[in-house]
Order: structure tokens, then C-alpha cells, then sequence
């Protein structure tokens, strides 16, 4: 059997609130069992993320992470996803890993905010202008269409004005913002999709009420929200088998005696069926989206039932 290839200009039927809901829908079934690998320096990283979905199938997603590639040209990521049958073990799908990773990350997002966030937020900030930001409003604006200001924050204000100005060409009104702290204070919900090392987002910023959506940090050395936030907020995640030990905006914080684990109240599979959230109005939540192999199996099957 010849496995199908799927790219951005083969694969077709993929919306946000589809992939929205295969992650709901997901999250509703038997746990996974996930394995992950990371490799190589801070500069460029080779991931390997391998999940089994009890039958439902496997999946393995292998890509590259370059920071610095878009100033040659080139995707900062790369890579591939391999769906395999749950009864015979074939390989049924070569799947583009960015177009996995894009509508995954964002789909992923959009549902913590869709549990977590208050209903009658109105007010989106995205923190980074990068490859996840253009679909990171696409995402929020479909699956949570009563947010109706969003603005975008980045380093290079240079940067946030390009996206803003793209964004508008594809209909979604945006307004890019310097003054960072006074955005966050007034925002409803924050979404950080950064490269940074080093917090960019301070727990004094942040009003009550807020959820705080933190994407970027991927590796045991990277984080994006400080110590004061992080102690404020009631902490949720995706996946706890892939970002508490693993990912520094958790890992340094605990290893640091500011958090324990159990100051991690639930993941998507608690999230989903109702066992846990937001229990009041000016609560601050804290959703921090690390991702994971079984979430990249489940938009992978979902993409390859749509194309």
C-alpha cells in the first residue's frame, strides 16, 4: 500500500472549528501514550514526537527548529508526520509536520480558551508576529467569535505592522501595539507565541480575570511568563506528560521551589469532560499549550479523513 503525501496544495475540507473539535472530540476517548525526543543545541533542534491512540492508530512527527532561518529564507520549521494503521501497522499518510503543527498549535489553543477563558472576553493580544500568529487570530476568531478587538505585539514593531497590514488582506482586522505592558492590562486574553528564553510576559501586567494562553517555549531552557504570574494564576495544560517536566515554563519554576507538579491543576483530558477550570470570574488561568504526539495524531487523522 502506497501511503497517501499530504501538503498545504493537496490537502483540502481543513477549517478551524474542524480541527477545534477532533482535539475535543480527541480528549474524549482513551488516553494516549506519548514519547518524546529532543536533540541537538538551542540554535537548531531536531523534535521527535511519537503517540499510539489506543484504536485509533500511531503517529510520529519528526521536524527541525531553526530560529534563525527566517533571515536566510528559509521555514524556521520543517519536517514530516508518519500515520500508521492500529490494526496492521501500515503506513497510511505523509503528512507536511507545518501543516500538522499549524492547525494542531492554534486548534490547540483556541480550545483551552474555549474551557478556560470568560465568556464575555472580548479583548485578544497576541504576543510574537511570527509563522504561528496569522493563524493564531484565524483560529481564535473562528472558535471564539465574540472577540472582536485583537492586537498583536512583537520585538520588531516593524514586524507586528506586516502581519497586521497581511491580516487585513485576508479580512481580519488587527491593530499592532508597542507598549506591551499597558496591551496585556487590558486584555481578556493573552496568546504568547514567542522564541523567547527569557519571560516576556510579567504577572504585574496581567489584571484579573485574564487567560493567559503560552505557546512559545518548547525546551527545558525557554520560558515566556515570569515567576509572579505563574504563582497568580490557577496553571493548566495540554498534556502533563509533555510540559511539566520537560518545558521551562514549568520545569524552571519547579525546580526553583516556586511550583510543585500539583500546582498543575488538570490537562486537556480533565479540561474536556468538565472535571476541572475556571471556577470564578477573576481567576487568572494559565494554559500553557506544549503540545504533544498524540494531539499532532489527532489533527494528522483528522487532515487525512478531510483530503
Amino acid at each position: 500500500m502506497t501511503p497517501r503525501i499530504i501538503d498545504r496544495d493537496s490537502a483540502r475540507g481543513l477549517d478551524w472549528p474542524g480541527a477545534i473539535d477532533a482535539l475535543r472530540q480527541g480528549h474524549l476517548a482513551a488516553a494516549a501514550e506519548v514519547r518524546d525526543l529532543f536533540l541537538g543545541p538551542g540554535s537548531g533542534s531536531l523534535l521527535t514526537r511519537a503517540a499510539w491512540l489506543p484504536g485509533r492508530g500511531f503517529g510520529v512527527k519528526a521536524v527541525t527548529v531553526f530560529g534563525d532561518n527566517p533571515a536566510r529564507g528559509l521555514p524556521s520549521v520543517q519536517g514530516a508526520m508518519l500515520v500508521f494503521d492500529p490494526e496492521t501497522g501500515v503506513l497510511t499518510a505523509v503528512i507536511d509536520a507545518p501543516l500538522v503543527t499549524q492547525y494542531k498549535t492554534c486548534a490547540d489553543s483556541v480550545l483551552g480558551a474555549q474551557i478556560l477563558a470568560r465568556p464575555d472576553s472580548r479583548r485578544l493580544l497576541i504576543v510574537g508576529a511570527g509563522v504561528l500568529a496569522g493563524g493564531l487570530v484565524a483560529a481564535y476568531r473562528a472558535g471564539m467569535p465574540h472577540l472582536d478587538q485583537v492586537q498583536v505585539w512583537a520585538r520588531r514593531p516593524e514586524q507586528a505592522r506586516a502581519l497586521a497590514e497581511r491580516l487585513a488582506a485576508e479580512g481580519h482586522a488587527v491593530t499592532p501595539v508597542t507598549d506591551l505592558a499597558a496591551a496585556v492590562a487590558q486584555a481578556d486574553i493573552v496568546s504568547t507565541a514567542t522564541m523567547a528564553r527569557e519571560p516576556v510576559l510579567r504577572g504585574e501586567w496581567v489584571r484579573p480575570g485574564t487567560h493567559v494562553d503560552l505557546i512559545g517555549a518548547f525546551r527545558a531552557e525557554m520560558r515566556e511568563a515570569d515567576d509572579a504570574l505563574m504563582t497568580r494564576a490557577r496553571i493548566f495544560v495540554d498534556s502533563r506528560a509533555t510540559t511539566i517536566a520537560h518545558i521551562g515554563e514549568l520545569a524552571i519554576p519547579i525546580a526553583a521551589g516556586v511550583l510543585t507538579p500539583d500546582d498543575v491543576l488538570g490537562d486537556l483530558y480533565d479540561l474536556v469532560p468538565g472535571r476541572c477550570g475556571r471556577t470564578g470570574a477573576d481567576q487568572i488561568t494559565v494554559f500553557k499549550n506544549g503540545g504533544g504526539a498524540h494531539l499532532d495524531t489527532m489533527i494528522a487523522a483528522w487532515i487525512a479523513a478531510a483530503a
